[in-house]
Parts: structure tokens; sequence; C-alpha cells
């Protein structure tokens, strides 16, 4: 299940970087360079959430976010290089959901992402399957060919992360700022430790690996050659 996301921007460097970014996050991603095109693509790929630019050829991202608002209840977020309070005000009284001045830390505007994700659809919960396993993030229940796997918050973070990648390298890196936190001051092998209680409870009955090792990197879930 993938949230879709619709990029609004003229500027094709940042497209680019965005559009790796998210798609490298799990998201659907579309883009437009221009306001006319973007809310043509908002009307029929009926994203879950808007990355509008302010300042667009054309129709600007002003008038777009308050068609898009007038359209429905699209989430968007703002970005724009004009940061004083009465631009933010407007961009905000447009119907934008949240707003971001350029240049910005692409790990915030992936957080905000998913805040807003977060906020806006309550009620949308993901259900992820990945061979034959299956994780529920409503009950937070893991079930592998029917069992049921008991799992400490860490390893449902852990598996979660993997679930929402599979078949993606994850550097032990990544996984340390996902499911530990950017400040996390622990022992270096405690992600190995994880990694291995949580293959135990996927294999306690002779199951085929999914989390696999990729060594001086991290590790991937992928299904066993």
């Amino acid at each position: 299940m993938k949230e879709r996301i619709l990029i609004i921007e003229d500027d094709e460097a940042i497209v680019r970087v965005l559009h790796r970014s998210l798609a490298y996050e799990g998201y659907s991603v579309d883009f437009a360079y221009d306001g006319e095109p973007g809310l043509v693509l908002a009307r029929n790929a009926h994203p879950d959430l808007v990355i509008l630019d302010w300042m667009l050829p054309g129709m600007d991202g002003l008038e777009v976010c308050q068609r898009l608002r007038a359209g429905g209840n699209i989430p968007v977020l703002m970005l724009t290089a004009k940061d004083s309070l009465q631009d933010r005000v407007h961009g905000l009284d447009a119907g934008a959901d949240d707003y971001m001045v350029k240049p910005f830390q692409l790990d915030e505007l992936l957080a905000r992402v998913r805040a807003l994700l977060r906020r806006t659809q309550p009620d949308r919960v993901p259900v992820f399957t990945f061979a034959d396993l299956t994780l529920d993030t409503a009950t937070r229940q893991a079930l592998r060919k029917g069992r049921t796997i008991s799992l400490t918050a860490k390893e449902y973070d852990l598996l979660e992360l993997f679930l929402r990648h599979p078949r993606q390298v994850l550097t032990r890196e990544k996984i340390f700022d996902r499911v530990w936190g950017y400040d996390f001051g622990g022992e270096s092998n405690v992600l190995d430790v994880y990694i291995r209680y949580l293959r135990q409870k996927l294999e306690a009955k002779d199951e085929n690996r999914l989390i696999h090792t990729v060594r001086g990197v991290g590790y991937v879930m992928r299904e066993s050659e």
C-alpha cells in the first residue's frame, strides 16, 4: 500500500532530489513543472499529498493551492524562498497545511510529509505483506503462515521499516536513524542483536530467511535465493 505524492515544482534539480528520496521512502511519486498540469494531475492521480512550490510559471502556487483546497482536502506542503511572516500567513491562508522555506533539509521535509500523512489520513492504516509475512499496523500484529509473532516495540519498528522498503538495501546508518533516532548513542552492535532476535522469531518454524545481511553496508528484506 503506497501513498501517492504529487510534486508541483519548476526547479528540475529539486524535483529529481525529491522524486528519488520519496520513491526510496516507499511512496509513489508524480510531478509537474507548473501549476495547470499539476492541477490536472491532482484531479486524475488522486494524490495523498501535494508538495507545491509557490513561485511557479503561469499559475502560481497560491492559486494552485486555493483550487486544490476548493476541490477537496488534499494536504499541501508549500515550498518557497519567501520567508517573511506575512508570506507564511499568505501561504497558510491559501490553504497550505505546512510551509517550508528553501533551502530546506531533506530529512526535515520527509518528516513533515510523514506527519502530514498521519494527521490528515488517520483512518488510513496500512497492512504490509511480503512473501508469507504480514504486518498489521493497526493491531501491531505480525503473522507468518498464520502464526502470530510476538514482537517488542523495537522489533516491531525494525520489522515495519523493512516492510516499508522491501528489496531495498538499508544502510546501518539509515536503520539507526529511523528506529533509534539521530541522537542514538548506544552500543554499535545493538542493531545486530535486534536483527538476530527478529530472525529467530520470523524463522521459529524453519521458515525461509527474509532479512539478509549485506556485508559492509547493512541489511535487506528479500526472498531467499
